[in-house]
């Protein structure tokens, strides 16, 4: 059996990914017509550790090498589980309503414009890469950012990229950080100017795909390909 110490410093290797930096303006499909290989911010990100420890390293996230094999199985981790937040028409949406599809769970924010985008971009050739199986899977996107991600907001976000895509945030007493620690993210405000109203968020990429009964089962890190993710969802369909 691999040695706990050893566990924890892989998964907080992968489960963690980069803080990605990001930059105030959000773009859209319009505005990235494909996905990129890396984040385009230019800023030094720092790259998470584990959960239990606040430390982190600097990593510039466009240098980062881009992931090429299959994600990592995390049926063996305790890591995930249900958890209840607001659809896009403002209604509680739980991941157990999800039970029987499998799922793209991803973590970010509207006004990110490089890392956010490119990952749903490409969960969205992810789906076109699975043709008619795709309708077994669903993606769902989390924002970390509920002060400025209002349901409405989340929603007309997530459906740019594809309008069958699920956007989630908190509301109410609603509890992001308690799901934040199911899930390991890791996010931290920025502010940029004396304006409050103008920061980013760093946050862990990546996504966890999830098992038609609900369970994480594998970790895909950020710069997987389409067709890497979509061979990955095909082992759960």
């Amino acid at each position: 059996m691999m040695p706990t110490a050893i566990r924890t410093a892989i998964l907080g290797a992968f489960a963690l990914t980069a803080l990605a930096a990001c930059k105030p303006e959000a773009k859209t499909p319009e505005q990235n017509p494909a996905p990129a290989s890396a984040a385009s911010s230019t800023a030094s990100a720092p790259a998470a550790t584990p959960a239990s420890s606040p430390e982190t390293t600097s990593l510039n996230a466009a240098a980062a090498p881009k992931p090429q094999g299959p994600g990592t199985d995390m049926r063996k981790e305790d890591i995930g589980g249900d958890f209840t937040l607001t659809d896009g028409d403002g209604k509680p949406f739980s991941l157990s309503d999800l039970k029987g599809k499998v799922v793209i769970l991803s973590f970010g924010y509207t006004h990110c414009p490089d890392v956010c985008p490119t990952e749903l971009l490409t969960y969205s050739d992810t789906l076109k890469q699975l043709g008619d199986q795709a309708k077994d899977v669903k993606v769902v996107f989390v924002s970390i950012d509920p002060e400025r991600d209002t349901p409405e907001v989340i929603s007309k976000y997530v459906k740019q990229f594809n309008p069958e895509f699920i956007g989630l945030t908190a509301t109410g007493d609603q509890s992001l950080p308690v799901i934040k620690q199911q899930y390991r993210v890791v996010s931290s405000k920025v502010v940029q100017k004396e304006d409050s109203e103008n920061y980013l968020v760093d946050h862990s990429s990546g996504a966890y795909l999830i098992d038609k009964n609900g369970e994480v089962a594998i970790f895909s890190p950020y710069g997987s390909e389409p067709a890497t993710i979509a061979a990955d969802i095909k082992k759960l369909l």
